[in-house]
């Protein structure tokens, strides 16, 4: 199942990796651990930020690809389930709106 993950980090202790120049190591790592099919940088909400798309064949693959933010970070971590347009037109949706028409 293709999941977004959304990555929120507070300024600390993110600020002392920059500081103390292990930022890059720590992401490069926390990035090759879990293979993100891809990832972007960004702020929210004014804190540092990362969105990152994984293929997740298995739910219990959450916390392998999760728990590296939340240790190195303290990060909050929020994950969407996506599709793709093919995704989207496999899903049948002119049968389910056969189903369920139109509410009174």
């Amino acid at each position: 199942m293709r999941m977004l993950m959304n990555v929120t980090m507070p300024h600390e202790p993110f600020n002392t990796a920059v500081r103390d120049g292990s930022i890059g190591e720590k992401i490069d790592r926390i990035l090759k651990e879990t293979k993100p099919e891809t990832v972007y940088f960004t702020e929210r909400n004014g804190h540092r930020a990362a969105t990152l798309i994984f293929d997740l064949a298995d739910p219990s693959k959450i916390p392998a690809v999760s728990e590296p933010w939340f240790l190195a970070f303290n990060a909050d971590v929020e994950f969407r389930i996506v599709m793709t347009p093919e995704d989207l037109r496999k899903a049948g949706l002119a049968d389910v709106g056969k189903k369920w028409p139109k509410a009174a």
